[in-house]
């Protein structure tokens, strides 16, 4: 897989932000530059389509249709 072009930005952050960051990172085996890329595509994503993940909502819309019945029984 070839590397994607990257541009240096300079921004900052709470500390307690930036060690769980680094900590997930840690946790994933990765470096904090992929986790930050991951977060900012999800964000970005997020604030485009108005919403949720266009996946997650088609399969929420999915099981609307077909459990429909079996959700208004139990918010009974």
């Amino acid at each position: 897989m070839a590397n994607p072009v990257r541009e240096s930005f300079v921004s900052q952050a709470e500390p307690e932000l930036l060690e769980k960051l680094r900590q997930i990172a840690k946790d994933q085996g990765r470096e904090v530059q992929a986790v930050m890329d991951d977060a900012l595509r999800e964000y970005v994503e997020r604030q485009q389509e108005g919403g949720g993940r266009k996946h997650v909502m088609d399969a929420f819309a999915s099981s609307l249709e077909e459990f429909d019945s079996l959700y208004r029984e139990l918010a009974k």
